[in-house]
């Protein structure tokens, strides 16, 4: 475990059941918070067509130190995270789901950590959205990923004082995110801290009502 410490976390799995799910939405949740919140968030996107995949950070942590440590000091937590979001896509698309059917949304911490998965696991996927989070790594990160996101629709958005994601890299992923094809729009809020505001929440219904309608 001390090599893989998310190795046994449980993946939970709501809303339509498999085989009738028209599209799914993994969630991915932030430091100190839990599968609860995402529930609490699905609740607000409710669709009947959906279904929610969330796994479960153990001790509610996906990696002990900022996302803008050096890669090392953040593992084996990073990559024993990372595999298990991975775990989580797999479950989406077990359910005869495509991977353009299947959206990623993190917050916080877990915004950082969907977002790492989605650059390193480059597909058209149905849509990406990061809530106050980037890429992770240092100033200097080499970011030559393999793969292309092929028009995948990404959403970030955050604060201008958030006072753990600075704003240059959340333009920076922005960035990063466009050389792999994805079609990004990237929005920060004057004077909101780190947190989830009603415009976000419509961009994301809006992402989920276009995978749905061409699902």
């Amino acid at each position: 475990m001390a090599r893989d410490p998310h190795r046994d976390q449980p993946i939970f799995v709501w809303g339509a059941p498999p085989g009738e799910a028209r599209a799914a939405l993994v969630m991915v949740h932030g430091r100190g918070g839990s599968v609860e919140d995402m529930r609490g968030l699905a609740g607000e996107l409710d669709d009947p067509q959906l279904a929610y995949v969330a796994p479960a950070a153990a001790g509610r942590t996906w990696y002990p130190y900022s996302f803008l440590e050096p890669l090392a000091r953040n593992e084996p937590h990073l990559s024993s995270a990372l595999r298990l979001v991975g775990r989580a896509v797999e479950k989406a698309t077990g359910a005869n789901l495509p991977a353009d059917r299947v959206l990623l949304l993190g917050f916080s911490q877990g915004a950082c950590l969907a977002l790492e998965f989605t650059a390193r696991n480059a597909l058209r996927y149905g849509g990406v959205v990061g809530l106050s989070g980037g890429l992770i790594g240092p100033e200097g990160t080499p970011r030559d990923y393999p793969g292309k996101m092929d028009g995948t629709p990404v959403f970030l958005g955050c604060g201008d004082v958030d006072p753990h994601v600075p704003k240059r890299r959340v333009d920076e992923t922005a960035g990063v995110l466009e050389r792999l094809g994805a079609r990004v729009t990237e929005r920060i809020y004057p004077g909101m801290g780190h947190t989830i505001n009603a415009d976000e929440i419509t961009e994301t219904r809006s992402l989920l009502g276009a995978v749905l309608a061409g699902a």
